[in-house]
């Protein structure tokens, strides 16, 4: 089977937007903005004129990326913060607050999976327990609590640190980032599959929760995209595609992974109060079909 196995390319190029919205005057917090997708976000939130802040847990990660936005002409701070720390949190929060103004909209984009809440394998076998195989009864708590934490409580924090910015105000917006398999779990990734589930039903809570102040709540699920996180997964060192490439490709329809820049339509959509100022509480898949495919 032939498939069209693209890599995200990285570079300080400018973004080309499908079409702009005015978001000027607005500030818009993002967290995980140090990764590829988020920084991408983050890159076009201020070419429609927001001050953006891009948070990271790695701050330099995120003062470079707020440096090649700033670089394009647009007003961005990087700053260093802790999903899962209230207090970290709270010491950005002052910061943005200083010099940038209140927050109108935040993008949640924090999360990961990691190797101690994954099994090696796709399928159990009772032949698994008798060698050296990391099986479902194998995985830790610790890892698979990290997972979880990262996604949930990783969206929970900020949306209770910045929605204080919102209430009372008109047009802000909370856009969070679930995940394909939110609908349907991969393989493998038992934690990082129930915490974008616990994504996407918070959205929904947060939705009604917030409807009558006005503050509108979406979230956005990705299907795959070629990050620094999954690279290695998808990609050997030599460049070709790995088995599970493979099988990703085969059961998306699309036959292709996604660009950054065909998340960037559906950010700006939901952002734009003209456009969508009727929609809150729903959960957007962006994967190339393939969560409606049904592999026949």
């Amino acid at each position: 089977m032939n498939v069209n196995v693209n890599k995200i390319e990285k570079g300080d190029r400018k973004m080309n937007l499908p079409f702009k919205i005015d978001l000027s005057g607005k500030v818009a917090v993002v967290t995980g903005a140090g990764g590829i997708l988020c920084s991408s976000m983050a890159e076009a939130l201020a070419q429609c004129g927001a001050k953006v802040a891009l948070l990271d847990l790695n701050e330099e990660a995120a003062k470079q990326s707020a440096e090649t936005i700033t670089a394009q002409g647009g007003i961005a701070r990087g700053y260093q913060a802790n999903v899962l720390e209230k207090g970290s949190l709270e010491e950005a929060h002052k910061k943005i607050s200083k010099e940038l103004g209140d927050c109108d909209i935040l993008i949640n984009g924090a999360g990961g999976n990691h190797p101690r809440a994954t099994t090696d394998k796709e399928y159990f076998s009772m032949e698994d327990l008798k060698e050296d195989v990391k099986t479902f009864f194998d995985l830790e708590q610790g890892g698979v609590e990290f997972v979880f934490n990262l996604n949930f409580i990783g969206t929970l924090l900020p949306t209770q640190e910045f929605a204080r910015d919102m209430v009372g105000r008109k047009g802000c917006n909370i856009l969070n980032i679930s995940s394909m398999n939110a609908y349907t779990p991969l393989t493998k990734i038992p934690a990082y599959s129930a915490a974008k589930a616990a994504v996407s039903n918070f959205t929904q809570w947060l939705a009604v929760h917030f409807a009558e102040e006005g503050i509108r709540v979406n979230a956005l699920a990705p299907g795959f995209f070629v990050t620094n996180q999954n690279e290695k997964l998808l990609y050997r060192e030599d460049g070709s595609p790995t088995e599970r490439t493979g099988k990703i490709l085969a059961a998306t329809p699309m036959k292709r992974f996604g660009m950054t820049e065909e998340l960037i339509g559906s950010v700006l959509f939901y952002l734009c109060d003209e456009a969508a100022g009727f929609i809150t509480g729903t959960v957007l898949p962006i994967d190339g079909g393939f969560s409606a495919y049904s592999g026949v």
